[in-house]
């Protein structure tokens, strides 16, 4: 398999997501879930995860999964440049932010980390790529009326790929996928809160799988 970590031949992050086609966006209240997940997760066929710093175990969750160099870990719901800073320390690949930062996306930059900043309207795009950036996250994407409106913003930001999460699943994925502005989508569906705390590994794999 080839990943972005292959010397010999090099994988961009966003082609690896790209590739992947969906982005588990997983919230972890114990980092101990973490080694099990990544292991779930690729034995499903996945190959990327976003871990949300959303709870006090991200960061070492982070770590634990950047130890298998199959697996593109990265950090999301990242508020603050001090956050970009810890999630990169601990192994994250990339950064994605629920909305647009100038400070953070910067600060990517400057750090060297791709970053994916939330976009919901057009003048946060048209920052986004004012900022150098061609990709970004469409959050959240189902509330803010889901692949219509992808496919409006679509239109005049023909260079833009989009990663709708909020509210994808099983129901809408294959219509988001469809879309040749989509790179991939962001869902929960294969990581729900309740199979981590239950340690249902078979199932989050099953899941992943289908």
């Amino acid at each position: 398999m080839t990943t972005v970590q292959d010397a010999e031949h090099p994988v961009s992050v966003v082609d690896q997501i790209g590739a992947a086609r969906i982005l588990p966006v997983v919230v972890l209240d114990d980092a101990r879930s973490a080694a099990p997940l990544g292991t779930a997760l690729l034995a499903g066929g996945l190959t990327s995860v976003e871990v949300t710093f959303r709870t006090t175990a991200a960061e070492a969750a982070v770590r634990v999964l950047a130890e298998r160099p199959e697996l593109l870990v990265g950090a999301g719901t990242v508020l603050t440049p001090e956050q970009v800073d810890r999630a990169v320390a601990a192994g994250a690949r990339f950064v994605v932010c629920p909305g647009f930062s100038p400070r953070v996306v910067r600060h990517c930059q400057e750090v060297g980390v791709p970053v994916f900043p939330g976009t919901a309207t057009p003048t946060e795009i048209q920052m986004a790529l004012d900022a150098g950036l061609d990709t970004v996250k469409f959050f959240p994407a189902e509330q803010l009326g889901g692949l219509p409106m992808v496919a409006a913003l679509a239109a005049p930001f023909r260079s833009v790929r989009f990663i709708p999460t909020g509210g994808v699943s099983t129901a809408n994925l294959a219509d988001y996928l469809a879309h040749p502005a989509v790179l991939a989508v962001g869902g929960t569906w294969m990581v729900a809160p309740t199979l981590l705390a239950a340690g249902n590994w078979d199932e989050v794999t099953r899941r992943t799988a289908a």
